[in-house]
């Protein structure tokens, strides 16, 4: 029997990670990839009694990679706060942990299943993921101070940042090497003391690219929604969801999509719904070819060149109704 932990390459699918093998350490094959890399079960090489772990990908999107894993006698555990299609799938080898609130995210769903045992992670995890509320909430319940809140919240947002790339080669560490670099750490507490030059290429990073991108004026802007063209770089992949949750954060009331040319034609979509109104962004990009995500925050992996003022159309009709 082998072990497989497969999970998204951000802040939330990390963090939840970090919370499980805290729990339990075992020596696991690790299966990730960038932020928007979501199809990972198709990866999974996996035999009769091993035991799969997923954290932070759609179900929906990967059902079909669940359905030969399960057929070949793979123990499945899934923990996720995305959509996960019409029906939940049941089976004898499978065991659910999904919840799609919008005040909820991976790491949450492990903090409530490893009952806080690790919740500054879960914290972590959650400030990534833009809940910001739901950190501070869960930051209180810690007995944290401001100064020590404001690390973890600096900490998710770096973490998430560093998983946004068309390639891992965009990024600064691949999401496995981040794991493995926090992964002896009860607590980000320690992590702080101990892993300084990881932390300190990760603020450095954000700190600059995101400097470029608030240099970026709006190609559309209304009250209900407001969309921004990066180019064809690579701080202009790293930085694309991070600063769609700036802006979300700045502007509560209105909905944004950050929209990056892509090498091969086309655009990379990422959007917010507004932080006062969090629905419909994964029901918009739904509408487009590679479009999905959850109500808060969605994207598109492509976007047809010849569809991007439908979309723009779209984001802003549905949040000005």
């Amino acid at each position: 029997m082998k072990y497989i932990d497969v999970f998204n390459g951000d802040a939330d699918g990390i963090c939840a990670l970090l919370q499980l093998r805290n729990a339990k350490p075992i020596d696991s094959e690790l299966v990730t990839g960038v932020k928007r890399d979501i199809k990972l079960l198709s990866r999974v090489d996996a035999s009769a009694d091993d035991q799969v772990t997923v954290l932070d990908i759609s179900l929906d999107s990967n059902r079909e990679g669940l359905e030969q894993l399960l057929e070949k006698g793979a123990k499945v555990e899934y923990f996720d706060h995305h959509f996960a299609g019409d029906t939940l799938m049941e089976h004898d080898n499978l065991s659910t942990h999904i919840n799609t609130a919008a005040d909820c995210c991976t790491s949450t769903l492990v903090n409530l299943h490893l009952e806080g045992a690790f919740q500054h992670w879960a914290i972590v995890g959650a400030y990534g993921d833009n809940l910001k509320k739901v950190g501070e909430a869960l930051s209180i319940a810690s007995g944290l101070d401001e100064a020590q809140r404001e690390q973890l919240e600096n900490l998710g947002i770096y973490m998430n940042y560093n998983g946004y790339g068309a390639t891992v080669d965009d990024l600064h560490f691949t999401p496995a090497d981040l794991f493995l670099a926090m992964k002896d750490y009860a607590s980000p507490f320690e992590f702080f003391e101990k892993g300084k030059a990881t932390f300190d290429k990760l603020e450095q990073g954000y700190l600059q690219d995101m400097a470029n991108a608030e240099k970026t004026a709006a190609m559309h802007e209304t009250a209900a929604s407001a969309a921004f063209m990066l180019p064809n770089e690579a701080w202009s992949r790293r930085v694309s969801g991070v600063y769609g949750n700036a802006l979300a954060n700045e502007f509560p009331d209105r909905a944004h999509a950050v929209i990056t040319e892509r090498e091969a034609g086309g655009y990379l979509v990422s959007v917010r719904a507004p932080l006062n109104n969090k629905t419909g962004a994964d029901e918009i990009c739904r509408q487009f070819p590679s479009g999905g995500g959850r109500k808060a925050a969605a994207g598109i992996n492509e976007l047809p060149e010849d569809q991007l003022q439908s979309f723009i159309d779209t984001l802003d009709a549905f949040y000005a109704a």
